[in-house]
């Protein structure tokens, strides 16, 4: 199938914008890949320090027979419920190494913090600078320099960006990315938004709040909507990056355990082959392309409009919203899941799951089949699902077939839209992206008087106090990197799906983020650059028209040229810039909020 124009221009002109950062990665990966091996390159202290705490028989083969020695990085804890299943996960992977005459450590973990939890809460302000965190610690990890390869358990939000961003730095090593799965279906995703709504408008109570809560998040694994931590899964699938068809496998299940000895065999069949397959050279401008395109084809979680341009710039790949925006003129919406249909990711799955998206986008010519993946296969094999044969255990991949349910996934030439969904919005308030995949045609246009807050919880109080009963363009500002640390604003959700409910015009604008879940409410998410670096939506008053159009792709305010040029820019009040810098830890993430780039930019805080 001949590659769409659009996907080809874009892919060009970022290999052409990406020339010179790219080659001096490539160039510090090839020095690293020409080096001895770690343990016959160390001095003996070094090596004896290395592998005093494995067994003889493992530090035998890792020294005298030169066995190959996988690194493992692990996300495990048990407060998210993605990824308790990781306990046990070292051991499977030692003991399948073992059985292949290789060996395995546990190199470092890497913090991991659950959104869910912190929603809201002072906590939540260390969010996306956990991202790096993590990309730290998983340098950290690997610094050893012992491993012939590695495996990287991780799931979440910020967690598997962190681990891909770390790993990159060692681009030599051959890398596998295993994940645990999705819980099982609980209460439904549109439920649950249902008795949230109600609770915004004080008609339920905690009680029947936290039952419906428990109803839906009740087990092991990821959350069953398509935010964050699912669009990851779906992106290291177009990468490449999983065993073929591994992501929405649920925990437990005997092809769960065989999957993560299927990871073990992969990462040592890439070193033992010698197959020129590392991860820095696997995650090229093409490779980056395929997982855009997979976003915007699944209505995937915009958070990663931020993370994936970090995860490329650690590629020495320069990305932007523009190529996005390019990308999602062209790609067609092939799913609908939760926030953008009724759908959970169990129904997702049954219903062909990412080898169906996969399989469709290749086939329309919209992704690169020509890469590098973990499997000698190449992308094809993404196209089919894995299931154990009639022992149980052996593993075998059979094609998808036709969707399972056209009302979740839908061919190519069937979509639920011809694009993706997302669009770029720019204007006198700055450069912006929304996503309309969910939300209605008559409200992808809305102009209305501004109201400005400093806060989260001053727009909470001004709907309860009933003072947003109209017409309204909510402006919440001081929410970039550099203010707060850039925190989720999913607790504004209920009270402006209950404004839309009740037929007013309304809409978010902030420099803040909300990971695509406003679902049915317009929001111009991610504003750059940001308030407090000198944005204008430090320059917004209240009853200012502001107009919001994500058909042209516009984001304006509606005040005579001369009077904005000489408005003022307003001040971050200093009670709470004092208020973001303290508690919970956040003054040791003072240096980060300092020094990280505009969202456009990946708020990334290393560079």
């Amino acid at each position: 199938m001949t590659l769409h124009p659009t996907v080809d221009a874009v892919t060009r002109r970022i290999r052409e914008r990406s020339g010179p950062t790219r080659s001096a990665y490539l160039q510090q990966i090839d020095q690293a890949a020409r080096r001895t091996r770690g343990p016959d390159r160390m001095g003996c202290a070094n090596v004896a320090h290395a592998f005093a705490g494995v067994p003889s028989d493992d530090r035998f083969r890792i020294v005298a027979e030169k066995a190959p020695n996988i690194g493992i990085v692990t996300a495990y804890n048990d407060m998210l419920s993605a990824h308790s299943p990781f306990q046990h996960y070292p051991d499977l992977i030692k003991a399948e190494a073992r059985r292949l005459g290789a060996t395995a450590q546990v190199a470092g973990g890497v913090p991991a913090m659950c959104d869910g939890v912190t929603q809201g809460t002072e906590g939540m302000e260390l969010s996306l600078f956990s991202r790096d965190v993590i990309a730290l610690a998983t340098a950290v990890a690997l610094s050893h320099d012992m491993f012939d390869a590695t495996l990287m358990l991780g799931v979440c939000d910020k967690i598997v960006p962190g681990l891909l961003i770390g790993a990159l730095q060692f681009g030599h090593l051959p890398t596998v990315f295993v994940p645990a799965g999705p819980m099982t279906s609980g209460l439904s995703n549109g439920d649950k938004a249902k008795v949230r709504e109600q609770a915004a408008q004080g008609l339920v109570g905690r009680e029947a709040l936290l039952d419906a809560e428990i109803k839906a998040y009740h087990g092991e694994g990821t959350c069953t909507f398509y935010g964050t931590a699912n669009s990851n899964q779906m992106l290291l699938e177009a990468m490449g990056l999983h065993v073929p068809g591994t992501a929405f496998v649920n925990p437990g299940q005997a092809l769960r355990a065989e999957l993560t000895r299927e990871a073990t065999r992969t990462v040592l069949g890439i070193t033992r082959a010698r197959r020129f397959a590392p991860i820095g050279q696997l995650v090229d401008e093409r490779c980056i392309v395929n997982a855009m395109v997979a976003l915007l084809a699944t209505g995937g979680s915009t958070n990663h409009l931020i993370h994936w341009v970090a995860v490329a710039r650690a590629a020495g790949i320069v990305i932007d919203w523009d190529d996005f925006s390019a990308l999602s003129d062209v790609v067609p919406l092939l799913t609908r899941v939760y926030p953008n249909g009724s759908a959970d990711v169990n129904q997702f799955q049954a219903a062909g799951g990412p080898g169906f998206v996969i399989r469709e986008l290749l086939d329309a010519g919209l992704m690169h089949e020509d890469v590098l993946t973990v499997r000698p296969g190449g992308l094809r094999e993404y196209t089919r699902t894995p299931t154990a044969a009639d022992d149980g255990v052996t593993l075998q991949w059979q094609d998808i077939g036709a969707s399972g349910d056209l009302s979740v996934v839908r061919p190519a030439q069937e979509p639920f839209s011809a694009t993706g969904g997302l669009k770029l919005l720019q204007g006198p308030l700055g450069r912006s992206v929304i996503k309309v995949s969910a939300v209605p045609e008559d409200r992808h246009v809305l102009e209305a008087p501004a109201r400005v807050f400093d806060s989260q919880e001053a727009l909470q109080n001004a709907f309860k106090a009933g003072e947003l009963d109209r017409d309204v363009v909510c402006v919440v500002r001081w929410q970039g990197p550099r203010a707060n640390g850039m925190p989720e604003l999913h607790k504004l959700t209920p009270p402006l799906a209950v404004l839309q409910g009740k037929g007013y015009k309304v809409a978010l604008v902030t420099d803040g983020r909300m990971s695509g879940a406003s679902g049915k409410v317009p929001a111009a998410i991610h504003v750059s650059p940001e308030a407090l670096a000198g944005g204008p939506l430090a320059k917004v008053q209240d009853g200012d028209i502001v107009r919001l159009d994500a058909v042209s792709g516009t984001l304006d305010v509606l005040v005579d040229a001369a009077t904005w040029a000489a408005r003022p820019l307003a001040q971050i009040p200093p009670e709470l810039q004092a208020a973001n810098a303290a508690g919970c830890g956040r003054e040791l993430f003072t240096g980060m909020r300092r020094h990280a780039l505009t969202a456009e930019e990946g708020a990334c805080t290393w560079l």
